[in-house]
């Protein structure tokens, strides 16, 4: 049985609830997945703060480093999950191949972009003489990522790497009915390099999970990739009432598109502008 990802460590669920993962290719049942309850969410919220303050210290240089070696890991690692998309979809062979290829390409391009970003981003603002006045983006904390059902690999890939890349921690939230190739990932990250709680994987059903996600008060962030329209209202209203940003992607999201998911406006939607005053010297 497949474990959750918590604070670096594959754990049990506390409801010692399970569900099973049946084929959409064979209809056969591939494994058992952990069915994560409230109180994994919490605990994984914890981790993810832990996790956070560590990863936001390292330079964006380490942070780029971290995620080129994770690039290189899943190399290492194709066939494995070529054949964890394939017996997970409907995708032929082929296709399973070019979605890691292009997976491997967007982990690279969010590594490249980690230690440009904050001189992309900030800015010197032009004020009266006498003072001093810059603009920079600091990482905005624990983002909540909701992954839709039909995407399988590169979703994930995309949208965690979107995430930590400018030094957020998060805590996603898998596919129902193809969780193997984001357990698969788990494995890697959990030998990377990594802090502990950066990047935390849960399974279970989302209309369970995406409420208390959206209303934790300790999550700065959603970015919800789901079809589902009343499971997007419920969780946009709760995080208007906690003051949480909240990011979705339209219907039919074009996940293979460089031009939408390569995109060096993205990393924006998820950190916050600090504006800092100081007297001009002599």
């Amino acid at each position: 049985m497949y474990k959750l990802f918590i604070g670096g460590k594959f754990t049990r669920t506390e409801s010692e609830r399970y569900s099973d993962v049946i084929s959409p290719r064979s209809k056969e049942k591939i494994c058992n997945i952990s069915r994560a309850s409230r109180k994994d969410l919490r605990n994984a919220v914890v981790s993810a703060r832990a996790g956070f303050n560590e990863w936001n210290s390292k330079s964006g240089y380490e942070r780029a480093q971290i995620l080129y070696r994770l690039a290189e890991m899943l190399e290492e690692r194709r066939e494995q999950f070529s054949e964890s998309i394939f017996i997970s979809t409907r995708q032929k062979k082929s296709d399973c191949n070019s979605e890691i290829s292009r997976s491997i390409d967007r982990i690279i391009f969010f590594a490249g972009l980690a230690d440009k970003w904050q001189q992309m981003s900030g800015t010197v603002n032009p004020v009266q003489s006498g003072y001093f006045n810059f603009s920079m983006a600091e990482a905005t904390g624990i983002v909540g990522i909701v992954l839709p059902e039909a995407g399988s690999f590169l979703p994930l890939v995309s949208r965690i790497c979107n995430a930590i890349g400018t030094g957020n921690s998060c805590i996603v939230i898998c596919s129902e009915i193809s969780p193997l190739p984001a357990l698969s990932f788990a494995e890697v990250i959990a030998t990377s390099d990594f802090p502990s709680g950066v990047i935390n994987i849960l399974t279970g059903k989302k209309p369970e999970l995406v409420p208390h996600l959206a209303g934790h008060f300790d999550v700065n962030a959603i970015d919800f990739c789901e079809d589902d329209n009343d499971l997007k209202l419920e969780a946009k209203l709760l995080c208007a009432n906690n003051v949480k940003r909240f990011h979705s992607h339209e219907k039919q999201w074009e996940w293979k598109s460089d031009e939408l998911n390569e995109n060096i406006y993205e990393p924006g939607k998820f950190v916050e502008i600090k504006t800092v005053w100081h007297t001009m010297g002599m």
